[in-house]
């Protein structure tokens, strides 16, 4: 065996020494728990004082707790987190979970780790009594037992060796409780795997919130550039070039013709940047509200449509952006594949609801699973907390309902 090999094989036995920094910390750990842990053992040992315990619990389980983590904290730097709230009421303090897991560890967890600290606080004086036996017998009377007379006996020399197994041994008994108490402490003091996970759920809710809002926003700066920016330039381009075709009359007839063909691509390159500023965030969207982006999108469908909204009052932006674009995405799948000859749009503000049904006379068969049009709008509307729903039979009609919160 080589020397690094041994060097690795021992590390954990030199680590659990006596003399060890983890050694010493451990046990310095376990030795400030004994302060916390025998009171409310002594409180549970005197009925009267259990009985007032009982009604100050709240309280008593609070101080408890905020010692706990400190001693945590100081000598193991673990941050064991709180789920109350610092001025959180008798009733939220006793309704709580949290508040019983935090009288179990210290009722229950608290007392029991302390008598085992006082047990080996107990077993390290023993051990370095019974190993150190040699150097302070000689003080003994010569009558006692342990001296046996003027020389040294064989009971000394086991003694000595029980000694140093003791000093051996109960580095790694106080390892094991420490681990213990830490383990309990993280389950018992701080939030169970549920408030963590609620918490998480809120955290992901804000955040989702944020992005939602700066993608929006984003939307907007980038139709707000275009609209500024590109079109006027291509507007400006497209009036000159109309300029030379009504004035230029003594050119050729080629390059009139290419100054005409020039002056229709700009006036088409005009109307295709008007609907991708319109399909970012259309204008009307934020200046009117919904309910007349929507009137929009019914004008220029392709299919009938015939729209009944009953809002009462502005959604969040973001809501509205979402609310936009379904509809007008579904009113695309409609023209382009349900063969429908009529749409009825209906869209009602029910408490903190938005409640959007779009119902079509068309042949049917719309299947989510198959297409990813109806799966975007379900991810467009799953990005505000809101739902879709389609009812799609062959032969039709087809519904497809959306409800998205009103506000983030």
């Amino acid at each position: 065996m080589s020397a690094s090999e041994l060097r690795c094989l021992l590390a954990p036995v030199i680590r659990r020494m006596p003399w060890s920094a983890s050694v010493r910390r451990d046990s310095l750990f376990i030795a400030a728990g004994v302060p916390l842990g025998l009171p409310p053992l002594l409180v549970l040992l005197d009925i009267k004082s259990f009985a007032v315990l009982l009604l100050l619990l709240p309280f008593c389980s609070d101080l408890l707790t905020t010692a706990q983590r400190s001693r945590l904290r100081t000598l193991r730097d673990v941050e064991v987190p709180s789920r109350l709230p610092a001025d959180a009421g008798w009733l939220v303090r006793v309704r709580s979970g949290l508040t019983w897991r935090q009288a179990s560890y210290h009722f229950l967890v608290a007392p029991l780790a302390a008598c085992g600290a006082l047990l080996l606080v107990a077993a390290w004086g023993a051990g370095l009594a019974m190993a150190t036996i040699f150097a302070w017998i000689w003080v003994m009377p010569f009558d006692s037992p342990l001296r046996s007379g003027y020389g040294w006996s064989t009971t000394d020399g086991w003694i000595t060796a029980a000694g140093v197994a003791l000093l051996l041994v109960v580095p790694w008994l106080v390892g094991w409780l420490t681990r213990a108490d830490e383990q309990a402490a993280r389950s018992l003091l701080g939030p169970n795997r549920a408030e963590v996970l609620e918490k998480r759920v809120e955290r992901l809710a804000v955040s989702r919130a944020g992005v939602v809002d700066a993608a929006d926003a984003e939307r907007r700066r980038i139709e707000r550039d275009l609209h500024d920016g590109a079109q006027q330039r291509l507007v400006s381009l497209a009036m000159n070039l109309g300029l030379a075709r009504r004035t230029l009359t003594d050119i050729s007839a080629e390059a009139m013709q290419v100054i005409v063909e020039a002056h229709e691509e700009a006036q088409a390159a005009i109307e295709d940047l008007r609907d991708l500023v319109r399909g970012l965030h259309p204008v009307v969207l934020e200046d009117r509200g919904l309910d007349a982006a929507l009137s929009g999108i019914a004008a220029r469908s392709p299919v009938p449509v015939h729209l009944d909204v009953d809002l009462h009052g502005r959604v969040a932006p973001a809501v509205e952006a979402v609310a936009y674009f379904t509809v007008s995405e579904a009113l695309a799948n409609v023209a382009k594949h349900s063969m429908a000859s009529r749409v009825d749009l209906t869209v009602r503000r029910i408490g903190n609801l938005l409640h959007i049904v779009i119902d079509d006379d068309g042949i049917g068969g719309a299947d989510p699973s198959r297409g990813s049009g109806l799966t975007g709008l379900r991810k467009r509307a799953a990005s505000v907390d809101g739902t879709l729903s389609v009812l799609s039979p062959l032969g039709g009609p087809t519904t497809l309902t959306v409800e998205l919160p009103c506000e983030l």
